[in-house]
C-alpha cells in the first residue's frame, strides 16, 4: 500500500496544508464551496515510499521551482484526461499518478537510459 509523503514532509520549506489555520475569510467562504486548505491540498505534489526511496539513492534533490514545473505538469495532464503521467525533465523523469498528485517513482538521466516506460498514458516534457 502506497503511503504518500507530503512535499512539505520531504522539503520543509514547503506548505503543509494541515498546519493551517483557518482565516476569517476563509471560514466565511466555508459554505460557498472549496476551502483554501482543498484548494492548496489540489496543488501539492506528493510522494510514494517508493519514490522517496528512489530520490535519496539517487542523489535527486528537487528544487522549489522544479517542484513548481512538476505542480503544473500535473494540472496540464489532468486537464487532458491523463491518469498514469511520465514528467520528463532534463536530467530526471518521474511517474505520476495524476488523480491523487503522487510521484510513484523517479530516475535520474543514468536511469532512464534504455528503459521502457510501461502502465503510462500520457507523458509531460519540461525543458
Amino acid at each position: 500500500m502506497m503511503n504518500p509523503i507530503k512535499v512539505g514532509q520531504l522539503y520543509p520549506g514547503r506548505i503543509q496544508p494541515n498546519t493551517l489555520q483557518p482565516t476569517k475569510n476563509s471560514q466565511a467562504n466555508a459554505g460557498q464551496g472549496t476551502s483554501f486548505k482543498e484548494m492548496l491540498q489540489d496543488r501539492l505534489v506528493y510522494f510514494s515510499n517508493h519514490a522517496v526511496k528512489r530520490l535519496e539513492q539517487r542523489g535527486i534533490e528537487l528544487k522549489p521551482e522544479q517542484l513548481n514545473q512538476i505542480e503544473n505538469a500535473i494540472d496540464n495532464a489532468a486537464a487532458k484526461g491523463a491518469k498514469d503521467s511520465l514528467i520528463l525533465m532534463k536530467d530526471m523523469a518521474l511517474i505520476v499518478n495524476v488523480d491523487n498528485r503522487t510521484v510513484v517513482t523517479a530516475m535520474d538521466g543514468n536511469s532512464m537510459k534504455d528503459n521502457v516506460f510501461t502502465k503510462i498514458d500520457s507523458a509531460v516534457i519540461i525543458s
